[in-house]
């Protein structure tokens, strides 16, 4: 709990996904357009030290939520919509739950979202 929040007490340590010190992100930096979209996304190496963060003080399921959380975090939007829409009660066969963990799990390295569409598809 030392490093919580991360924002506050490593400031300098943290970046963001275009490379930018998430200490340079002001409000001028804004209104002038130093500041893209990139620069206001959370990195999955930010959402992993948060996960470590919730596990030592207990939080578990928090930090297993983050852990996923920083998997998905370079999969493509396009790519999340159609898993969220795959898990949705009643829309998707488990043969294409399991085809979207696969998927998850090869194309994205992202073996802990996998298998939680596994476990929905029943496996």
């Amino acid at each position: 709990m030392s490093q919580y929040p991360l924002s506050e007490k490593c400031p300098g340590d943290l970046r963001t996904p275009s490379g930018r010190q998430f200490a340079s992100i002001t409000l001028e930096a804004v209104v002038s357009g130093e500041v893209t979209m990139d620069d206001l996304r959370i990195t999955p190496e930010s959402l992993r030290r948060q996960a470590g963060i919730a596990a030592d003080a207990g939080r578990r399921q928090l930090a297993d939520n983050l852990l996923r959380a920083a998997e998905l975090a370079s999969v493509p939007e396009d790519f999340i919509l159609a898993v969220y829409e795959a898990l949705r009660p009643g829309r998707t066969a488990r043969e294409r739950l399991l085809e979207v963990a696969e998927e998850l799990e090869r194309k994205y390295n992202a073996p802990l979202c996998a298998a939680l569409v596994r476990e929905a598809g029943g496996s």
